[in-house]
């Protein structure tokens, strides 16, 4: 990524105030940090004010960016704690699955398309209602691959609270999606 390479460089030279340099990191984050926000939130709406409040807040504070973790680490732990700000701040029950209703408008998928969609939608619906510190585990360990030490630096916690917290965000979704599956496949 840019930062790896002339990361230094790019950091000292947002944090002389120079609009290139913020618009290259911008560039190079920018699908990474809508990523976190819309898996977490489920609302694109919401996902693009998470995301520029991340922006404004990585530009507030590049100078505090000591580079003990990688600065990849220290994005994703800024996008984390903005969506778990927006969570508190919003506190929505559930966000609204927008594709079910679309792919059940649409004339010409096939069952089999329309059935995976709907199962998606559940699972989307299933992660919503995970707590936010669930949630965002999830998020980060499944839409953005990062590893439990990854995580754990971004979060602030331990490897050991990551896997707890992914282990019981795997159990309420079994529990929450247990209706849909029977032991032959799915019980749609």
């Amino acid at each position: 990524m840019v930062v790896e390479e002339t990361g230094r460089e790019l950091i000292e030279a947002c944090r002389r105030g120079e609009r290139e340099a913020f618009r290259a990191l911008f560039d190079a984050y920018r699908d990474r940090v809508y990523s976190v926000a819309l898996r977490f939130s489920g609302d694109s709406s919401a996902a693009m004010d998470i995301a520029q409040d991340t922006f404004v807040k990585l530009f507030d504070c590049i100078a505090d960016f000591r580079g003990e973790a990688s600065f990849d680490t220290w994005v994703y732990r800024l996008v984390a704690n903005r969506c778990l700000d927006h969570r508190r701040k919003t506190r929505r029950l559930f966000p609204i699955t927008e594709g079910l209703a679309a792919v059940l408008r649409a004339p010409d998928n096939n069952l089999v398309e329309l059935l995976k969609q709907e199962f998606r939608g559940h699972v989307t619906a299933a992660v919503d209602q995970l707590p936010p510190e669930l949630r965002i585990a999830v998020v980060l360990r499944y839409t953005e691959g990062l590893s439990y030490d990854q995580i754990a630096e971004v979060l602030s916690c331990s490897p050991g609270t990551v896997a707890s917290r992914l282990h019981r965000a795997h159990k309420a979704l079994e529990h929450r999606l247990s209706h849909l599956i029977k032991k032959g496949g799915w019980n749609v």
